[in-house]
C-alpha cells in the first residue's frame, strides 16, 4: 500500500487553535485555563423516536407491506365460505433503499492535542455528531411533508385506502399566518379531526413546528386554554409548558422544511411573500440557510427526498409514527484511525458515520401545514 509523502502537507488540515484559520495555528491556545469554553450551536435528533425505524441487513432495500381493507357481507345459508368474493383485502408495497455512507471527519494533529487546554477529541466527536443528527432529522421530515402530498399506494378498485392530508394555517395570504396562535390552534384541530376521519390511530401523534411558532402558542396560554391555568406561570417560565393540542404532542426544531428553508424564514416588509418577523441578526453560516441547492440535496441519494422550491409554502408536520420509515444499515457511530496511521501522520482522523434511508409509508398518518395560498405545494 502507498504511501503519501512525508513531506507533502495534508489536505484540509484542521488546526483547532487557529482563529478563524488564520496564520497563527496556536492562536487560541492559552496558558491557563480562563473562563468557560463556548460551545456551538447544538441541535438533538428528535425525529429518531418518532416513526418507523427499522435495521437493514445482507440488502439494499426494506419491503413494507401495505394491507387494504376488507368488507362484511351476510352468509347465504348452505353457502361454502370461501372467503369474500371481491378478493378483498388488496395489498400493496413500499420500499425504502438505504442511501449512501453521510460522514463528518476531522484531523486532530496530536501536538494541537497536548498543547489544547480543553477535551478537544470529545468535543470534535460531539460536533460531528450534532451534524448527523441534524442532517437524519431533516431527510425524515421532508419525507414525512412528501407523504402527507401522496395518495395511498392501496389503491384497488372500490378499496382505496386515504391519503395524506394538506391543511392551510390561516385564511390569507400572508405567510406570517404560520405565527398566529389562534391559526396554529385550529389548524391542529382541523389535523386531529381528518387524522381521525382517516382511521389513523391517536397513540404516537406527534406535530414539529419552529421555535417561533412553538412559542407564539406558548405566549398565548392565557387565552386559548391549552394549558391548566394551575400551571400556567410555571409554564411560561419554563418555556416547556405546551405540551399538546387535540392530543397532539408539540415539538419544536430548525430542522423542518419551512418556506423554503430549514425552520427559520426572515422578512419584514409586510409583502406576501414574506413572514413578517425580524431576524436576530449574527446568525451564522449554519443557522441563516435556505435548504442545499439541487446538486447537494440529490449526491448521495437513492430517496425521494424533494428540493427546497417544492417546500416554499410548507409551515409545519403533524403526523402519527406510521408516517414514514427510516432503514438503518449502520447506525450513528464515531470511528478513529490508530496504529501506523496515526504514527505517519502525527495524528487521528476521527470519522462520523451513519448509512440510513428514509421515505413515507402510511400517507394517512401525514399532515402538512402551509400558509400564504389557497393550496400547499404540489407532490413530488
Amino acid at each position: 500500500m502507498a504511501h503519501q509523502n512525508s513531506n507533502e502537507p495534508v489536505a484540509d488540515l484542521t488546526r483547532p487553535g487557529s482563529s478563524n484559520f488564520g496564520a497563527d495555528e496556536r492562536a487560541l491556545y492559552l496558558k491557563l485555563f480562563s473562563g468557560e469554553m463556548f460551545k456551538g450551536f447544538q441541535q438533538n435528533t428528535i425525529a429518531r423516536g418518532l416513526i418507523m425505524k427499522r435495521t437493514l441487513r445482507n440488502g439494499k432495500s426494506l419491503q413494507f407491506i401495505y394491507t387494504g381493507r376488507t368488507t362484511a357481507e351476510y352468509h347465504t345459508p348452505g353457502n361454502s365460505i370461501l372467503g369474500n368474493s371481491d378478493g378483498a383485502p388488496p395489498v400493496a408495497e413500499k420500499t425504502i433503499t438505504c442511501d449512501d455512507l453521510l460522514i463528518s471527519s476531522a484531523f486532530v494533529y496530536e501536538l494541537d492535542e497536548v498543547l489544547a487546554h480543553y477535551d478537544l477529541r470529545s468535543e470534535i466527536s460531539r460536533k460531528i455528531g450534532y451534524a448527523l443528527a441534524e442532517k437524519y432529522d431533516r431527510l425524515i421530515f421532508r419525507a414525512i411533508a412528501n407523504g402527507a402530498r401522496k395518495a395511498s399506494p392501496v389503491s384497488a378498485t372500490s378499496f382505496v385506502e386515504p391519503g395524506g392530508t394538506q391543511i392551510r394555517v390561516g385564511t390569507s395570504a400572508n405567510f406570517s399566518d404560520a405565527y398566529s396562535d389562534t391559526a396554529l390552534v385550529t389548524a391542529f384541530f382541523n389535523a386531529a379531526a381528518a387524522l381521525d376521519e382517516k382511521g389513523v390511530s391517536q397513540d404516537g401523534r406527534v406535530a414539529v413546528l419552529t421555535p417561533r411558532q412553538y412559542y407564539a402558542l406558548l405566549k398565548a396560554v392565557g387565552t386559548n386554554a391549552l394549558i391548566n391555568r394551575d400551571v400556567q406561570g410555571d409554564a411560561l417560565q419554563s418555556g416547556k409548558g405546551l405540551m399538546s393540542i387535540a392530543g397532539i404532542e408539540i415539538y419544536k426544531s430548525t430542522n423542518i422544511p419551512f418556506f423554503g428553508n430549514y425552520g427559520t424564514k426572515f422578512g419584514t416588509t409586510g409583502g406576501t411573500t414574506d413572514t413578517g418577523v425580524a431576524s436576530p441578526g449574527n446568525l451564522g453560516s449554519f443557522i441563516d440557510n435556505a435548504m442545499e441547492n439541487a446538486a447537494a440535496e440529490t449526491a448521495g441519494i437513492n430517496n425521494e427526498y424533494g428540493l427546497a422550491t417544492e417546500f416554499s409554502k410548507s409551515c409545519g408536520l403533524i403526523f402519527q409514527r406510521e408516517a414514514a420509515g427510516c432503514v438503518e444499515a449502520i447506525g450513528p457511530q464515531v470511528q478513529v484511525t490508530s496504529g501506523d496511521a496515526s504514527i505517519i501522520y502525527q495524528g487521528d482522523v476521527i470519522v462520523g458515520r451513519l448509512a440510513m434511508g428514509a421515505d413515507y409509508l402510511n400517507p394517512a398518518a401525514c399532515v402538512e401545514l402551509f400558509a400564504g395560498a389557497a393550496s400547499g405545494d404540489a407532490a413530488f
